[in-house]
């Protein structure tokens, strides 16, 4: 007599919740100006996306290394994204525009009207035009209101499976599909990318660019993913290091926006090519020296004032985080730094701390060019066999502590043990003369003489490796193709 009156409860509460959140959904359903659909956005208002930029806004220079300090770039690129904006369907929206000082590739934008690209992407960027198809398209979902969309329905989502949890009594109803929610909010929907798509390029016409550029932007951005497999050691397509992370793929995005092009507005209008190059003539290319630059198998901190070496054959990646060596035969090296309690020592901290939860073997302190260190190693197994980590900890200071793991198959440690000794032993100190001497890359503009080819202009860049197909890259020259004289092209140089 008791349990069918508890039973029905529920379904007597879901009943009543539908009927409260039904117009809400209803309500906040609404035709969009810019894209002329449906847009549901009932749970962020246009104040709300605005606040939520600001907020964000100093968060993403925290992460991206901040924005890119030149007054004339920045006044550049801001020219451009104010003119796309007068020309959307809301025109009296504001619009800021940051480069950021990162060497990665990539775009993205907050809501409320915060528009982001980085150096890197910059520098891939041949004329104005192509630059204008970024900010076009990342301009299109804030004025689709895209964030707003997808944050409307992951609330709307979570109420359902709130619902759902109460009538069935489980509660891992709504933790699931919580989780399914934040996943769908990685990324935006393929619909929305299309959309945005579509109004970048309106938005470029109507400003008077050549929107064949859009295309041909985003194959370039094919190749950069291409280039980046085999500067990583891999042998796929690309897809794997495809910049644009949380879009769709590369290659669907030149169809797509191909098809746009040649529908949408008629061939024409202009790219502004040598205002671009101007803009960026010297401009920072690659790392920044307060994060560490690479040079060849070489790593040189000039500001924290240290240098290592990697042995032949490793591919040096830097990151804000860490340094990273990867060898074809699986080997790798972790390079990376932390700061600990005064007192500390090298060997207290790797038994105490890092290595607090293994077993490490031959814990012991050693001296590296006058800098105590501690190393021990370990066995652990991966999915492809079993490999050896090596562990070093060197005390660079009173509370900073760098690190080495030198990881190896374990069949191959023996014959690496050499090498990899040279490589802890190769970290030092360097003097005030020494970082001063290190000089950044920078993009120079360069005027192609009598006599020039792609493959004498590639040799004059300063990378060791896949010198003419980063100059093809950079320049937006295809294979076998050459550059005429008179030509402006892109050199990188110090």
């Amino acid at each position: 007599m008791i349990r069918a009156p508890l039973l029905r409860r529920p379904r007597a509460w879901a009943a009543a919740f539908l009927l409260a959140v039904a117009p809400l959904a209803l309500g906040g359903c609404s035709v969009n100006p810019a894209t002329g659909s449906p847009s549901f956005t009932a749970f962020m208002s246009p104040e709300e996306e605005a606040r939520v930029g600001r907020e964000q806004h100093p968060k993403i220079l925290a992460e991206f290394g901040g924005e890119y300090d030149d007054p004339e770039i920045k006044a550049y690129v801001d020219r451009i994204g104010q003119t796309l904006g007068k020309f959307t369907e809301t025109p009296n929206q504001k619009f800021t525009v940051t480069v950021l000082n990162s060497p990665v590739v990539n775009a993205f934008a907050l809501p409320g009207g915060y528009i982001y690209f980085t150096r890197g992407l910059m520098a891939m960027a041949e004329n104005e035009a192509e630059l204008a198809s970024v900010v076009g398209h990342e301009i299109g979902h804030v004025v689709a209101r895209h964030t707003a969309e997808r944050y409307s329905q992951a609330v709307l989502g979570s109420l359902g499976a709130t619902l759902l949890g109460a009538v069935t009594g489980s509660g891992q109803v709504a933790d699931l599909s919580s989780s399914l929610f934040q996943i769908h909010l990685r990324s935006y929907s393929r619909g929305q990318e299309f959309e945005s798509d579509t109004l970048g390029i309106r938005y470029m016409a109507r400003a008077g660019y050549d929107v064949r550029d859009a295309a041909g932007f985003l194959s370039k951005l094919e190749a950069h993913n291409r280039l980046a497999s085999k500067l990583a050691g891999q042998d796929d397509d690309g897809d794997a290091y495809d910049i644009m992370s949380t879009h769709p793929r590369t290659r669907d995005r030149v169809e797509a926006a191909t098809d746009l092009a040649l529908a949408g507005a008629a061939p024409g209008g202009h790219v502004r090519r040598s205002a671009y190059l101007a803009a960026i003539d010297g401009m920072l290319y690659g790392d920044h020296p307060s994060q560490g630059l690479v040079r060849g198998r070489q790593f040189i901190h000039p500001d924290l004032r240290f240098a290592f070496e990697v042995p032949p054959g490793y591919r040096m990646v830097n990151t804000p985080a860490f340094v990273a060596a990867r060898h074809a035969d699986g080997s790798s090296i972790l390079f990376d730094g932390k700061t600990i309690p005064a007192g500390l020592t090298a060997l207290e901290y790797l038994r105490d701390v890092w290595g607090s939860r293994v077993e490490l073997r031959d814990l012991e302190s050693i001296e590296v060019n006058g800098l105590r260190t501690a190393t021990a190693w370990l066995r652990v197994r991966q999915r492809s066999g079993d490999f050896d980590l090596r562990a070093v900890a060197i005390k660079f200071g009173p509370t900073q502590v760098y690190r080495f793991q030198f990881l190896t198959p374990a069949d191959r440690s023996a014959e690496k043990s050499e090498i990899l000794r040279r490589a802890t032993y190769s970290f030092r100190r360097i003097t005030a003369a020494e970082a001063d001497a290190v000089k950044p890359y920078r993009i120079r503009i360069h005027t192609v003489a009598p006599g020039e080819t792609a493959q004498s202009l590639a040799d004059r860049l300063p990378f060791e490796d896949f010198r003419l197909e980063r100059f093809r890259l950079i320049n937006g020259l295809a294979p076998g193709e050459e550059p005429e004289v008179g030509q402006k092209i892109k050199l990188i140089a110090e």
